[in-house]
Order: structure tokens, then sequence, then C-alpha cells
């Protein structure tokens, strides 16, 4: 049983819509669609803002991708100039990363839920959180302005000296970019740790804390601490390239081991950044679909925490073929590999889950089980370049590209649908369709392992990647690779089409259509303004299916 009391009074807000939704009986404010192209202090507004821009980025990254694949259908250099494909192939990577699946994993879902999972009426620092959103439309057309002085080419690493004789006015912007990509992370990162940590309802004990919160937790500690140190890695590299310092010149002094070092020592956490929100979107899903509580609530609650703290002891793994000495690199393979526990035991535990459930197979499931094996084959060749005499030889090959492809495609973006077809509901009151996301989701899965699978073959023939012309000999392969891109690419228009048009005519669903128990559906579906018209007080956990309360939580009201 959940039940809810009255609020105290709340003042009127000049800044709230004047039209009206309806909600458990009672008219409360709403907001009009305008207000979502506004700088609105809304967290679900924001949350939407979030995933419709970052959704229109991964399409741009996505046509580079495309032109990235059909320009190495061939072995010679005769669909786009080298140049351009080097500032595609920079570009596609810092868009999908810093654009795409971190602004929709962390801002979209992280914005929209967190409140309403833990019974606040908004962010700890609702304005904060809105300037965190308008700093990366900007950064985003910095990047594509970028192309007028002929884009970074220097690949999204922005090594050094590479970076410092390539396009400098390009990767000037490019710099600026990231730094306002990094700056909307820190401030979103507090609001995140401050909101979970004050502002949950006196009822709600940690241990029934969804796990969703538990992940953007972690994520946001971890932002908090790695940031910063791209951030100054890159300042530095911007000195050296309009200021007239030499912190990377090799030829004046300057090192650029070091740049590496402060690259990687964000960038690997990076991951982490991308995949533990998923993370916490798979232990909200599988509950759900598969109508049984989580495996092992608290394992999969501390390893979030555990792969925060461990994440930042690996990053020297990506620089084995940078001189690393032998003592550094025995103990970033030994702690590359103890990664993997607390990442294997939300594996096993969502296994666990699905073992013996009465599973319901709609798109958010599809998109969660496929997930499953994609990231478990990522993680699979992890381990294996994790491991320093394995990895100088794969290393700079397409077998890394199969790798993070298959982690951050397979994994984050499988998740981010996941997310996308179990909320859409709560976003906007209506379900969307299972028939196109069915042919969403076999598109997707089709064209993400004919794209990445044979990349591991090339890379372990030799195969370099980075470069627009190769070896004949790779040629099959790689016609492969561009045919699956294609697919891919095709994917996206079921799902566009079913969004829009769910959005308008799809069915109804109701304020809890999966028949959940966390406490983000106990509230109207789109929530009203203030979320709830009465503060919900916690009653059980979130995921007590199969027990006297799965049907959805009866509420009563105590004035």
């Amino acid at each position: 049983m959940t039940r809810v009391e009255f609020p105290p009074h709340i003042p009127p807000d000049d800044n709230q819509p004047k039209n009206l939704a309806v909600g458990h009986g009672v008219t409360l404010p709403a907001w009009k669609w305008r207000d979502y192209f506004t700088f609105n202090v809304d967290h679900k507004v924001i949350g939407i803002q979030y995933l419709v821009t970052a959704f229109l980025f991964y399409l741009i990254g996505g046509l580079m991708a495309i032109a990235i694949r059909t320009e190495l259908a061939t072995p010679d250099a005769d669909f786009i100039d080298p140049n351009l494909y080097n500032a595609f192939m920079t570009n596609h990577g810092t868009i999908m990363i810093f654009l795409w699946i971190v602004p929709s994993a962390i801002g979209g879902f992280g914005n929209y839920l967190i409140p309403l999972m833990i019974g606040a009426r908004d962010m700890a620092f609702p304005k904060l959180n809105a300037i965190a959103f308008w700093l990366n439309p900007p950064a985003g057309l910095l990047l594509l302005l970028s192309f007028i002085f002929g884009g970074s080419q220097s690949g999204w690493t922005a090594y050094p000296p590479l970076s410092l004789v390539t396009a400098p006015t390009a990767q000037t912007l490019w710099i600026l970019a990231i730094v306002l990509v990094g700056t909307s992370s820190i401030l979103g990162s507090v609001n995140f740790v401050v909101t979970i940590l004050m502002m949950k309802v006196p009822s709600m004990k940690w241990d029934q804390l969804p796990l969703f919160c538990w992940a953007i937790l972690a994520t946001s500690v971890l932002a908090l601490l790695s940031t910063p140190v791209l951030a100054a890695g890159l300042v530095l590299l911007l000195f050296d390239l309009n200021f007239g310092t030499s912190f990377f010149k090799p030829d004046a002094g300057g090192n650029v081991i070091i740049y590496q070092h402060l690259f990687w020592f964000y960038s690997h956490p990076a991951v982490y950044l991308m995949i533990l929100p998923i993370f916490g979107i798979m232990s909200e899903v599988i509950p759900v679909h598969a109508r049984k509580p989580i495996f092992g609530y608290k394992a999969i609650a501390y390893s979030s925490v555990a792969i925060c703290v461990v994440g930042l002891f690996v990053w020297v793994h990506h620089m084995f073929t940078s001189g690393t000495p032998g003592w550094m690199r025995m103990f970033f393979t030994i702690s590359t590999l103890i990664v993997a526990v607390p990442t294997g035991v939300k594996i096993f535990g969502w296994v666990a889950t699905l073992w013996g459930g009465k599973i319901r197979f709609t798109s958010a499931m599809l998109f969660a089980i496929g997930l499953l094996s994609m990231f478990v084959m990522g993680g699979l060749s992890g381990v294996t370049m994790g491991t320093a005499p394995f990895d100088v030889h794969v290393h700079d090959t397409y077998y890394v590209v199969a790798h993070f492809h298959y982690v951050l495609f397979g994994g984050s973006v499988f998740g981010i649908y996941a997310g996308i077809y179990h909320w859409f509901p709560k976003m906007t009151g209506r379900k969307l369709g299972e028939g196109w996301g069915r042919i969403h989701f076999a598109l997707t899965l089709v064209g993400t392992n004919l794209t990445f699978l044979p990349m591991h073959k090339l890379g372990l023939q030799g195969m370099p990647r980075r470069v627009a012309m190769y070896d004949p000999q790779f040629v099959d392969l790689n016609v492969l690779c561009t045919i699956g891109a294609f697919i891919l690419g095709l994917s996206v228009i079921p799902f566009t089409i079913n969004v829009l048009w769910s959005w308008r005519k799809g069915e109804l669903a109701g304020d809890n259509p999966w028949e959940a128990l966390s406490l983000e559906w106990t509230t109207a579906s789109p929530p009203l303004v203030e979320n709830w018209e009465v503060l919900p007080v916690v009653t059980h956990g979130p995921y007590d299916y199969g027990h006297s309360l799965e049907a959805a939580p009866e509420v009563s009201v105590q004035t």
C-alpha cells in the first residue's frame, strides 16, 4: 500500500503554465508544447529536452557513420576526401559520446525520473539544471561550425602533436565544445548528488531506493572526480594551440604522454558514465516485464559503487603501447580485470531475474534482452584487451572498434531504446506501437551484429582503424560491415515514425500500464507540473513482484 499526504501550501508561481491537466480526478497545471523550447526549470521538461536534442545529434552522428562506412566499402578513397573522412571520423565519435549517449542516459532519463522515483517535486537546483541543458546545444553547434574550417581531424582523443598541426581553428572549436559539455556534466552531477541524498521522501529507506537512482548517484560522483581532469588537459591543449605555450609540444620540451594520462583518466570512466545509467535502466525494465523481484538488490546497488571506485584505476590500459613500464602494465591489467567483477554481478543478477519469470516480450524487454547479449560480447573482448600482451597486438586495429561498439552501441543505445519504450507512456500518456517496436528491434539487432561482428576478424588480421584506404584483402568483410551500417541507419525510420505517431494518436496508456511498483508510476501519466497532487509515503520496495503487492499500488489520502 502506498499512501499519500497533502503537501504544505505552495505559493503561486508566475512561471507555471496556464493550461490544465487532469490527474487522479484533480485538475492541476500542465505544460504546453511551446514550453519545451524555453528556459524551463521543470525537471520533466528538461529531461525531454535532453532526449530530443540528443536524438537529433544521434541522427547527425549516424549520417557521418554512414559516410564513413560507404567510403570503407572499397579500398580506395573514392567517396569522400580523406581530410573530410578524418573530420567525419573524429566528430562521429565525439557526437555519439558527448552529445548522444551521455546526455540521453544521464541528462534525459536522469532528469526526468530521479525526482519522480524518490518522491521529490523537482531537482534540488532547478535553474542550475536548466543551465546545464542549455550548454549542450551551443556545444553541438561549435562542433558543426568547425567544418567551416576543415573540421577537427585528430580523432576524438585529440592526441598531440597531431591535434596541434591539423586544422587548428577547427580543433579550437572542438575543444571549446567539449569544455562546454564537461561543464554541463559537472553542474548536472552536483544536482543529482544533492537531490538523491537530500530530497528523497523520509519514508523511503535506502534499501527501497530504485536501482536507477543508485546508478545515477555513482555516475555523478564519477563525473565529479574525473571530468575536471579532462577539462584541465583540454585547456592546456588550447593554450598550446593559441597562446604559444608548450605543455604538449615535444619539439619544445612538452610531454605528449602526460596529455594521454589526463585524457584517459576521464575518458575511460566516461565509459561508465555512459553505461552505469543504462545498467540502472536495465534494473528497472527487467523486473517489471519479468514480473519478478530483482535478484540481488544490494549486490547490484553496491556494484554500481564498486564500478565507480575501481573505474578510476584502469585508464592506463589504453596506453599499453605508449612506452608504459612493465610494473604499470601489470597493475592496470589486474585493475582492468577486477572492474569486470561488479559488472558481472549485474549481468548475473539480471539473468537470475529473468530465470523463471513471467516474461512479457514487449519492445522494452526485447531491447533489454538484446543488450544482455551485446554487452556480454563487448565485455568478453574487453577482457582480452585488458591484458597487456594481447592489447599490444590488436591496439589501433578494428578489433578495438568492434569491442567498444558492442559495449557502447550494443550496450548503451540498446538500453536507451529500452528506456524509451518503457517510460514513453509515463512521459506522454500513450504507448508506443509494439509492431513498429519489433521491427525496430529486429533491424537494430541484425544491423549491429552485421556491422561490428566482422570487425573482430578484421582487427585480428591486422586492419588498422582510422584510415580511409586499406589493403584490398579486407574488402569482403568491409562490404558486410557497410551493409550492416545501412541496416542500422534504416532502423531509425520505424522508431521515428512510431514516436511521432504515438505521441499524437497512440493508444492511451493510463497512469500505470506496466503495473509497476516504483514510485514514478504512482502519479499521473504524463505527470503534473509538481509531480503529485499529494506527496507519497513509501510502504514497500520497488521490486516486490510476486507478493501481495503485485497489483498496482492502491492509493489512499490522509488529511
